[in-house]
């Protein structure tokens, strides 16, 4: 099976933000910044090196070959599928994810590569894929689905391991009434980094006062958001990790001071913001008077990866 001569299709996966306090490495939620990818299919053969135009966030950074993250997952995905032709890809990126910042770029671009893949493989003559399936192949580039799960599916997301290496996922309704805001500073920080400062146990008081925060969280974030305070509270790596952020665990020291959900978004170094009322960024900025870093007010997507547009044509 060969893509078909003419594919194109446009595709945009929104930001992510992972752990939200009290649920490390199963919460999610997807913001309202995402990156636009068109992928067309070249009438011959391509430069490798040069695949990709890239406008936006990390367009001096990004490789332009088929080194690029959204490349390599679709060629991969379709390659195992039997479906030829990813090698002709051609990519045109508008990114409006920080990189490196907490907010889900790779995972973004995980799902673009995946979303790609799945539309090449439907033009091909493939069945659509199922959730499960989608799931398993952004699981297994990403590593872990809490930023995965949100980046497919919208909405605020809990992911869990039914079989040890199966991720499995759900996506929630937040409530009507819940804002969110963004800190975003200029560095940038390695999640690796920030996983390598936890430590491999924790009290188990600790462990059971986080389990009833998190279940607490579910709640307040779809039910009662006056909740979100008492349900924003860490107990398992925010403090571990303040060494390698300590700009980032002062900005939410100060906002909780002035009575603000402030959480580190997914490994940081941007802070994540829940709240109500369409002032809340204002409010954010206020509490962190004088700090150069960007406060931005962000939807919550209820939507994860969306395709735009897709167009068939016969070889």
């Amino acid at each position: 099976m060969a893509i078909p001569q003419g594919f194109s299709v446009e595709v945009t996966a929104p930001a992510t933000s992972a752990n939200l306090g009290a649920g490390y490495d199963s919460f999610g939620l997807a913001l309202g910044f995402a990156d636009t990818v068109r992928a067309t299919l070249s009438d011959s053969a391509v430069s490798q090196g040069q695949r990709a135009t890239i406008t936006g966030e990390g367009a001096d950074d990004l490789p332009r070959s088929g080194d690029h993250l959204i490349l390599r997952v679709a060629e991969q995905i379709l390659e195992a599928r039997g479906v030829t032709g990813g090698d002709r890809l051609l990519l045109d990126c508008d990114n409006a994810i920080p990189q490196s910042r907490g907010m889900g770029s790779s995972a973004a671009a995980i799902v673009a590569g995946l979303s790609i893949a799945d539309a090449a493989s439907v033009a091909a003559g493939l069945p659509e894929p199922t959730a499960a399936e989608k799931l398993a192949w952004a699981t297994h580039f990403e590593g872990h689905p809490d930023n995965a799960a949100p980046a497919l599916f919208g909405g605020m997301t809990i992911s869990w391991y039914p079989e040890r290496e199966r991720a499995s996922s759900i996506s929630l309704p937040v409530h009507p009434d819940v804002r969110a805001a963004v800190v975003i500073p200029d560095e940038r920080l390695d999640t690796d980094i920030a996983r390598d400062l936890l430590p491999d146990a924790v009290p188990h008081a600790e462990a059971a006062a986080n389990s009833a925060i998190a279940g607490l969280f579910v709640h307040a974030v779809c039910h009662d958001p006056s909740l979100l305070m008492d349900a924003t509270v860490d107990r398992l790596h925010q403090e571990y990790r303040r060494p390698a952020m300590l700009g980032t665990l002062e900005r939410i020291d100060a906002l909780r001071a002035a009575g603000l959900a402030a959480v580190v978004s997914g490994a940081g170094p941007t802070v994540l913001v829940l709240g109500t009322g369409d002032d809340l960024a204002d409010r954010v900025t206020r509490a962190l008077a004088g700090d150069s870093a960007q406060v931005l007010p962000s939807a919550i997507a209820e939507n994860g990866a969306t395709t735009l547009s897709l167009r068939r044509m016969s070889a």
